[in-house]
């Protein structure tokens, strides 16, 4: 009896540890998820005004394309978040 008992505690502590990774795979998923899409935004907010600044005449074209990107990579980003937090409300 004294062994299935240190078997339970045991298997007990294993199922613990892995949800305590889980919730920190989790946390980082959607923080690298919130990181990347901001790193995404800004590089495209930056290239659509220096190519604005460059060509004036184009650019509803550009500010139209970098909305439609900035859309996506947004889409993307909250793909990622709901994933972690799926991944975290499992434990």
């Amino acid at each position: 009896m004294e062994i299935f008992a240190t078997l339970t505690a045991v298997a007990q502590a294993a199922a613990d540890n892995n949800a305590g990774f889980a919730l920190i795979g989790a946390g980082l998923g959607a923080g690298l998820a919130t990181i990347g899409a901001g790193i995404g935004i800004g590089r495209i907010g930056g290239s659509a005004v220096e190519g604005m600044a460059r060509q004036p005449e184009a650019a509803a074209r550009i500010q139209t394309a970098a909305l439609i990107l900035a859309a996506l990579i947004e889409g993307v980003a909250l793909f990622g978040a709901v994933i972690a937090f799926q991944i975290a409300g499992k434990y």
